[in-house]
């Protein structure tokens, strides 16, 4: 039977005996079900020994990894599965997870996962260009196109694109302006 489960607790121990978003509470958590799920994996006493609080969370870790490499390859697997269930993201930051996920092939992924971040071609300078125009229409409705030539007129134009009610509504402030 491969140990794998069991290897990868060895290179992911040093980074799981340092890693702090392994607080008290999610050590517990972990013990706990692998407690109650499996309890010839850790036993209630333990249990007990592991969620001993006098003991630094730290050093709890690194006991709980060392036993649970003792116990085999079934205790790893159990270990992992706990892990992913109760801190997802610290699952998926592990060394041996990493290195997992940028082993993957480019060449078999499909080609929409691939493009799957891409919304665009268009660079930094085409959306600094249409922000602009955006901000340019805003100043122009901000201090009143009717001090501006033809500002009333452009407001009519804008309505020719537009659904029914918001055209009529646009051409009505337009005519008014027009009136004043």
């Amino acid at each position: 039977m491969e140990m794998i489960f069991h290897d990868q607790l060895a290179e992911d121990g040093a980074f799981l005996r340092a890693e702090r978003r392994l607080d008290t509470e999610l050590v517990d958590k972990i013990i706990l079900q692998l407690n109650r799920i499996y309890p010839q994996i850790l036993t209630d006493k333990e249990a007990t020994k592991f969620r001993n609080l006098d003991v630094p969370t730290c050093v709890r870790r690194g006991e709980l990894l060392t036993h649970l490499q003792a116990k085999g390859e079934e205790a790893c697997r159990e270990f992992y599965r706990a892990l992913h269930l109760h801190v997802e993201d610290v699952y998926y930051s592990l060394p041996t997870r990493l290195r997992l996920r940028d082993s993957v092939d480019p060449l078999t992924l499909p080609s929409a996962y691939k493009e799957r971040h891409v919304m665009n071609d268009n660079g930094p300078l085409f959306f600094i260009g249409c922000f602009s125009v955006a901000v340019g229409m805003a100043l122009v409705y901000y201090f009143g196109e009717a001090k501006l030539t033809g500002g009333s007129g452009a407001l009519g134009m804008a309505a020719l694109g537009l659904k029914r009610k918001a055209r009529e509504v646009l051409v009505w402030y337009a005519e008014e302006s027009l009136m004043k």
